[in-house]
């Protein structure tokens, strides 16, 4: 068997940043921990230059009988994990060396966890799925309870792991009734036989099973319990991995099975993508309304917006139309998704900073004593709410008009449920902004000493910023990732 090591370059170097940074951490005294960090930020951008470099020679590199491939959707998919996993150790540096956490290991477990998807991104079989998405989310359970004296941090630890095993038990068990009726694990092969077995029943019990598992892991209504209680219990920057990387991971999942392993059996997932999406953007629009604090808020915004995303796909699937459009369409706002979720979970650790708390209300008046805050705060949030020229208008603008051009009553009703969604999120997203630029300052509130965020806070902030804007004003960019996702649809047609 011949390993192509350039194709496994990326996560080779992963691999060795995090050795690298487990053996640094035995060595060096606390207060030189801060080396750990500089290492896990250093390597995770070093693994950008053999990603690059594939991406320029422009070949398909197949490995392990086909269990493992590099191609233009794969290295697309690993450049955004590999950004967003460096702004989340951006956001993490000042954040951790500011209580009692424990460094070095965090740093291991979230590179761990970018190694796992990164293996998701190239997997077309069911066990290598299966690994990268155990090496995604099993580190989180831990980093989900890194406060180890709050008593909300264990709480949220305790809720993940509960549910994140139960989830992953039932997705095994879809994964083992696949296996045991077609006898095979490859996209490719599952494809062509799953057809034959389409009325068995056992056939829709594993559809079912599986859908259920990945629902889970993008926190997906009615499968989001475990969210807002993990999402604020967490540490900010771990939040922030949560709702983007892990997420990310989740939706590769979901759609890569859907798309190019169960085409056949469309009859089956397609309602229950539909009523995944309508479901996920109403109960977490509705929930978000009664938020007060600013993470809460932004983790049923999480569980929305994976609603969002899968109104293209979702449309393709009940209209019976060809599911190349909706894919790309999906992959499109999972990536604008990701950088302004990003830079909104950015805005919150410095926001905290600067009011000294995480409630909506706290936040009053605080674009006057801190101008840069409040503007990056209306940048991002704007953006979710989709307001141009920021890069969540042409998320919203490729999900509508994929629906459009699908036609059907299927998908116009979810994308008149999508419309009246958008303009609920407006509201929760607007209220944030409202708080910060019109509300006063409260009486008698003391306001901390505001000092610019830390070094590697801002550059986090400033590129998220960068990104938003420049997306918002030139959205052709962003269609890289619709042409990189051409590969595996060309593939699955």
């Amino acid at each position: 068997m011949t390993i192509d090591y350039l194709a496994l370059a990326p996560e080779i170097v992963i691999v060795v940043t995090l050795l690298g940074v487990l053996s640094l951490d035995l060595f060096l005294p606390r207060r030189k921990k801060f080396w750990v960090a500089t290492l896990a930020v250093a390597g995770t951008a070093l693994a950008a230059v053999p990603l690059i470099f594939l991406a320029v020679e422009g070949s398909t590199r197949s490995m392990f009988d086909g269990s493992f491939v590099v191609d233009s959707f794969a290295l697309a998919l690993k450049g955004l994990l590999l950004v967003g996993a460096y702004i989340v150790l951006l956001m993490s540096v000042s954040y951790i060396e500011s209580d009692r956490y424990w460094q070095g290991e965090y740093y291991l477990m979230i590179l761990s966890s970018l190694l796992g998807s990164m293996v998701m991104a190239s997997g077309r079989d069911l066990i290598v799925l299966f690994i990268g998405l155990e090496l995604t989310t099993g580190p989180l359970y831990l980093l989900a309870g890194w406060r180890k004296g709050d008593i909300r941090s264990n709480e949220a630890s305790l809720k993940y792991f509960i549910l994140g095993v139960l989830s992953t038990a039932m997705m095994l068990f879809g994964m083992s009734l696949l296996f045991g009726l077609t006898g095979v694990v490859g996209f490719d092969e599952l494809a062509a036989v799953v057809g034959d077995h389409a009325a068995e029943p056992a056939m829709v019990l594993a559809v079912l099973f599986l859908f259920a598992g990945f629902g889970f892991k993008v926190s997906a209504v009615p499968f989001h319990f475990w969210a807002p209680d993990t999402y604020e219990g967490a540490p900010t920057p771990v939040t922030a991995y949560l709702s983007v990387n892990s997420k990310i991971a989740g939706f590769i999942a979901m759609l890569v099975v859907l798309y190019l392993a169960l085409p056949d059996l469309a009859d089956i997932w397609a309602p229950a993508v539909w009523a995944l999406s309508a479901l996920s953007m109403t109960v977490a629009n509705l929930s978000a309304l009664r938020q007060r604090n600013i993470v809460r808020l932004l983790a049923y915004s999480s569980i929305a917006q994976a609603g969002f995303m899968l109104v293209p796909f979702a449309a393709a699937a009940v209209a019976d139309a060809d599911l190349a459009e909706g894919f790309s369409a999906t992959i499109i706002y999972i990536a604008i998704y990701a950088l302004m979720n990003l830079g909104a979970f950015a805005v919150v650790i410095a926001g905290a900073r600067a009011t000294g708390s995480g409630e909506v209300d706290d936040w009053a008046g605080l674009g006057r004593y801190n101008p840069r805050l409040g503007v990056l705060a209306a940048v991002f949030f704007l953006s979710l709410a989709g307001i141009p020229p920021l890069a969540g208008w042409f998320a919203k603008f490729v999900m509508f008009r994929s629906v459009i051009l699908t036609g059907g009553a299927g998908p116009i009703a979810l994308a008149i449920i999508a419309a009246v969604n958008t303009v609920i999120a407006f509201y929760y997203y607007a209220r944030v902004v409202k708080a910060v630029w019109l509300d006063p300052v409260p009486e008698g509130a003391e306001i901390p000493e505001q000092r610019a965020p830390a070094g590697s806070l801002s550059l986090a902030l400033g590129l998220t910023t960068a990104l938003t804007v420049i997306i918002g004003m030139f959205p052709a960019i962003a269609t890289v990732f619709a042409d990189a996702s051409q590969v595996l649809t060309a593939a699955g047609g």
